[in-house]
């Protein structure tokens, strides 16, 4: 296969107030003509510093300091995209390479509507007028597969889903029909269903334009769904390089197989999920260098002690129905005006939550599982009166919520507390976390003293897995995983018996996800606890709930025994949710 791009010795570093922090550690690679790399690994690992070397896109403080970047135009000599000018490099970046990020919405302008910033960048590269690059934007947009194309192009950002937006960025990169795509997280956050339509969209559109793709994520399941080669990269280093069949049946460097591991499992079920630690540990040698230590184990070994016989999934599911619910939602509807009349009646709504009704048990993790839009966030706050709702009733242990005075509601949340999706958004930026863990304390007038409450603090970090000296560090000085933690303490806080986790794990590595889900499963077993668990990725709510509910346009479309759903589906759009996962390889690598 003709090389179409060659990373040779690629070094970059960041200067910090602590030293020199090499990112990514003299890599090489190539991408083949019509190829797609596949780059996997945690966040940290160097593969997104990696591919913003390539487009010279690095920010400050870091820099690029050795290595070649051959790009190998047609009938040209390779040209080292580290080494020309500037200007050379911005017809290049756009024309000859594109890049989609992984967060659409940081990425469109917000003030500009999506079609002119499409039309923008033709204009930049291509010389059309306006009114062809326009012509060209509406066959993107159908080739993209968005609909009502006329709509979209004259749509801001904020008015469009987070796969419209994706799909958009999409048509923007290939606009120019480069040769290489470069997609960096291009699905992390979106719904199975989404993931898999622009997963099969890129495959096409590869196809269509013989482009090369460089696919960077940290998901493997995603990888197999895409890629011809898989190279996986680990503290800056790669690690391991094969083919997507090389790497799924036979991997052989630990965090490889640790990375293959901890995915929730589909068709059975585990006490824990594996984690990298299971694997390997880090030691350091004689000059204070991190080595990897590989753990003697084998990939199915690991997974097979931590299988849950089926008939003791029955009986715990059997037990939990005998007591009496915790939580009763009877005939529940949330409703938003979406139109009304010219004397202010509303004449059209949009219902978010209609008609629901179920029951959870003590002790019980019941999964609600759906796409964007479906009501399952909407239901998760209206529960707690987070949301007004129009009608219908909440019982809490035999007592209704809804209604019910601010003073009593406040003081029946500290029973009850929820997990939000976004913890640098629900943590306040200017308040150390030990602050941001004691503040429900101080509402809720718990314990007799500051040092109490610090106390009980420091005993939530250990709980959570972090140390005394995060105590007064900020929401900023953490990773995705470890601010996830801190929101898991904070919530533990106030004692409750009641929680909600509303997508608490959707936008993490597979691997951190891994270790927070075991978290919450530990602390289910500690504390007693009872779980709403709400994700759009069934496999997450499988591992974790008990019973599931599916939801689709406010409604529930399907309930019951979470395995009994994912083996036995009786509706087409659960089945259509379960089609999309990506299954990738690891399913049969367990079962051999």
């Amino acid at each position: 296969m003709d090389k179409l791009l060659e990373v040779k010795d690629l070094n970059v570093s960041f200067r910090t107030d602590e030293g020199e922090i090499k990112a990514v550690d003299g890599i090489s690679f190539s991408v083949g003509r019509g190829e797609t790399l596949g780059i996997v690994g945690e966040s940290g690992s160097g593969k997104s510093v990696t591919a913003l070397s390539i487009m010279r896109l690095v920010p400050s403080p870091g820099k690029v300091t050795n290595g070649q970047v051959h790009y190998y135009a047609h009938g040209h000599d390779p040209i080292d995209l580290l080494s020309i000018s500037r200007p050379i490099m911005r017809t290049y970046r756009g024309n000859e390479l594109a890049m989609i990020f992984q967060e659409p919405m940081s990425s469109l302008n917000p003030v500009f509507r999506c079609g002119e910033q499409v039309v923008e960048a033709i204009i930049q590269h291509r010389e059309v007028s306006k009114s062809e690059a326009k012509k060209l934007v509406m066959d993107l947009f159908e080739k993209v597969r968005l609909p009502n194309p006329e709509r979209i192009y004259k749509a801001y950002p904020h008015q469009l889903s987070g796969g419209q937006k994706q799909r958009v960025m999409i048509a923007m990169a290939m606009s120019c029909q480069p040769g290489i795509l470069i997609a960096d997280e291009p699905t992390t956050a979106l719904d199975v269903t989404v993931q898999k339509a622009i997963l099969d969209l890129m495959n096409d559109l590869k196809k269509e334009l013989q482009s090369s793709i460089l696919f960077i994520t940290h998901d493997l399941g995603v990888i197999a769904e895409v890629a011809d080669r898989v190279m996986v990269m680990y503290q800056g280093k790669i690690v391991e390089e094969g083919t997507v069949e090389e790497i799924f049946t036979d991997p052989k460097h630990p965090y490889t197989k640790s990375l293959l591991a901890c995915r929730p499992p589909l068709d059975y079920r585990l006490r824990r999920l594996p984690v990298v630690s299971d694997f390997m540990d880090l030691e350091l040698n004689e000059s204070g260098q991190a080595v990897i230590k590989e753990r003697t184990t084998s990939l199915k070994s690991v997974v097979s002690r931590m299988r849950v016989p089926s008939m003791e999934t029955v009986k715990r599911l059997r037990d939990l129905q005998q007591r009496e619910p915790i939580l009763e939602v009877k005939n529940l509807r949330t409703w938003y005006p979406l139109k009304k009349s010219f004397l202010g009646g509303v004449t059209e709504y949009v219902k978010a939550v209609d008609d629901v009704s179920f029951e959870v048990y003590p002790g019980e993790t019941l999964g609600l599982v759906g796409e964007s839009g479906c009501g399952k966030t909407t239901l998760g706050r209206s529960i707690l009166g987070l949301t007004p709702t129009m009608s219908g009733e909440v019982l809490y242990k035999g007592e209704s919520l809804l209604g019910m005075e601010r003073l009593d509601m406040t003081k029946k949340r500290q029973e009850m507390q929820i997990i939000f999706q976004d913890p640098y958004a629900s943590l306040n930026p200017r308040m150390t976390i030990g602050n941001a863990i004691m503040e429900p304390m101080d509402v809720h007038g718990l314990y007799s003293s500051k040092e109490e409450r610090r106390e009980r603090v420091l005993q939530l970090l250990d709980t959570v897995s972090l140390s005394p000296k995060h105590f007064n560090r900020y929401p900023h000085e953490f990773s995705g995983g470890q601010r996830q933690r801190i929101a898991i303490a904070r919530a533990l806080a106030l004692n409750p018996k009641f929680i909600i986790c509303d997508e608490s794990v959707s936008a993490l590595d597979v691997s951190v996800q891994a270790q927070v889900l075991n978290l919450l499963m530990e602390l289910r077993e500690k504390y007693r606890f009872t779980y709403i668990f709400i994700s759009h990725d069934l496999s997450v709510v499988k591992f974790m709930s008990d019973r599931m509910i599916v939801m689709n346009q406010g409604k529930i479309e399907e309930a019951g025994p979470s395995d009994e759903i994912y083996a036995n589906p009786q509706r087409e759009y659960t089945r259509k949710l379960i089609d999309a996962i990506p299954k990738g390889m690891n399913e049969q690598l367990m079962r051999r």
